[in-house]
C-alpha cells in the first residue's frame, strides 16, 4: 500500500508531521480528516525527493504566470468557484511543471487551506508578493481584481527586465567576438610571425617583445588556463553570495559612468510599481515596504528600504527616511511627500512608476546608441594595436634596407 507524508495542523493549532499509509491520495486525506486534522500538506513517499530532486526544477516562465494569473481572474469573476477554475486551468495548461505546481495547490485549497497558503508552499513560483496579495484579496473579497492587478503589475517588470537584457546582448555578442578574435590573432598568428622575426636576427621592438611572450605565455599553458579561469570564476560567484560580496558588487553597479544611473532608474521603478501595486491591494504598509526590500534585487536598495520601514514603524513618514536614503531623488521623495498628505500615495506612486518606466526607455536606447561606437573603438585599439606590433620589426627591416 502506498505510503503518504503529511503537514497538518490539529485542534490546538500545533503542527504535526508524520505518515500515513492509503490506496490513494483521497484515502489518505479521508484518513488525516477523521483525525481532526487540518492537511497543510500531502505527498507521496519518494515523490521529489533523493538524489534526483537535485537535477529536477520547476521552470515556468513569467508569461505563463501572466496568462494563469489573468485566466484565473476571469474565471473568478464570473462567479465560476476556486477549485473549478483550477481543473479548467489544469486541463489547459501545457507547462507539466505548472501543471502539478496548480494541482497541488487545487488539492491543498481542496483540504480547506487558503489559496494563499496553498501558494506559499511553492516559493519558488509564487513570490511573497503574489502570496500576500492574494491574501489580502482574500480578506477583503476582491480576491478578482487582486489576480488581476498581480496580471498587470508582473506584464510591466517582465517587459522592463526584458528591455535591460536586451540592451546588453549586443555588447555581450560583440566583446565575445573580439575575444575570440584576439585570441585567435594571439594563439595562431603570432607564432607565425615569430619564426619570420626569428630568422631576422635583430632586435624587436619592445611592444612585439611584449606580445610574442604574451603569445607564449598563453600557449605554454594553454591546458591550464580554463582550469584557472574556472577556479577564479568560481571563486568570484561565491564571494557574490557572501553579505559582503553582494554589498561590495551592487555598490560598484551603482557607482558604474552608464550602467549605474541604469539600474538606480530601474530600482526606483521596481520600488514605487510594487508598492503602489500593494498598497492598492489593501496590504498594510509595513509589510508592503518589507515585501519591496526583500524584491529590490540591490543590497543597497533592500537596505534603504529596511530602513525606511524601520522610520515608518517608529511613527515617521515614508518621504523623510527616502530622503536620506541618497538612492531616490528629490522629485521621488516630494510626490511621496504629496501622495501622503492628499491620501492617494498608490496614485502617486503608480505615477513616479510610469514616468521612471519611459527614463528608462529613453536610457536603454541611449545606452544601446553609445555601445556600439565605443565597442567598434575598442576592437579599433586591441586588434589594431596587435596587428602594428607584429609589424614593427617589418618596418624597421625596411628602413634599414633602405638605408
Amino acid at each position: 500500500m502506498p505510503k503518504f507524508t503529511y503537514t497538518a495542523k490539529d485542534m490546538n493549532g500545533r503542527t504535526l508531521r508524520g505518515g500515513v499509509e492509503a490506496g490513494d491520495k483521497k484515502q489518505a486525506l479521508d484518513v488525516l480528516r477523521k483525525k481532526a486534522l487540518l492537511v497543510l500538506k500531502l505527498e507521496a513517499v519518494g515523490k521529489g525527493g533523493g538524489v534526483f530532486s537535485l537535477f529536477t526544477r520547476t521552470k515556468v516562465s513569467t508569461d505563463e504566470l501572466v496568462v494563469f494569473f489573468r485566466q484565473l481572474a476571469t474565471m473568478i469573476e464570473a462567479g465560476i468557484p476556486v477549485l473549478t477554475s483550477f481543473d479548467i486551468l489544469i486541463e489547459q495548461t501545457p507547462n507539466p511543471s505548472l501543471r502539478q505546481v496548480l494541482s497541488d495547490v487545487r488539492d491543498s485549497v481542496n483540504t480547506g487551506v487558503s489559496l494563499s497558503e496553498a501558494m506559499m508552499k511553492h516559493a519558488n513560483i509564487f513570490s511573497a508578493l503574489f502570496v500576500n496579495m492574494v491574501r489580502a484579496g482574500e480578506s477583503s473579497g476582491t480576491l478578482d481584481v487582486i489576480l488581476d492587478r498581480i496580471a498587470v503589475y508582473t506584464e510591466k517588470a517582465s517587459a522592463l527586465e526584458k528591455k535591460i537584457r536586451s540592451a546588453l546582448i549586443y555588447p555581450a555578442v560583440v566583446s565575445s567576438m573580439a575575444l575570440l578574435v584576439t585570441l585567435v590573432l594571439i594563439v595562431k598568428v603570432i607564432p607565425v610571425f615569430k619564426e619570420i622575426f626569428i630568422g631576422f636576427g635583430a632586435e624587436l621592438p619592445r611592444p612585439t617583445q611584449f606580445i610574442i611572450s604574451v603569445s607564449d605565455f598563453i600557449r605554454a599553458y594553454a591546458l591550464l588556463m580554463p582550469i584557472i579561469i574556472a577556479v577564479l570564476i568560481a571563486s568570484f560567484r561565491w564571494y557574490l553570495t557572501t553579505t559582503k560580496g553582494r554589498m561590495m558588487m551592487d555598490n560598484l553597479k551603482l557607482k558604474m559612468p552608464v550602467y549605474g544611473p541604469l539600474l538606480r532608474k530601474v530600482a526606483i521603478s521596481k520600488f514605487t510599481r510594487t508598492l503602489s501595486t500593494l498598497v492598492k491591494s489593501g496590504v498594510p504598509i509595513l509589510g508592503a515596504l518589507e515585501i519591496v526590500a526583500k524584491t529590490a534585487g540591490n543590497v543597497i536598495v533592500e537596505r534603504s528600504i529596511e530602513r525606511v520601514r524601520e522610520s515608518v514603524r517608529d511613527g515617521e513618514s515614508i518621504a523623510a527616511p527616502l530622503e536620506r536614503s541618497g538612492i531616490f531623488p528629490l522629485m521621488v521623495t516630494r510626490m511621496v511627500s504629496v501622495g501622503e498628505k492628499s491620501g492617494q500615495l498608490e496614485k502617486m506612486l503608480s505615477k513616479i512608476s510610469d514616468f521612471y518606466d519611459t527614463q528608462v526607455d529613453t536610457s536603454v536606447d541611449g545606452l544601446t546608441s553609445m555601445i556600439e561606437p565605443l565597442i567598434i573603438a575598442f576592437l579599433g585599439i586591441v586588434i589594431g594595436g596587435i596587428v602594428l606590433c607584429m609589424f614593427l620589426p617589418i618596418f624597421k627591416i625596411s628602413t634599414i634596407i633602405n638605408f
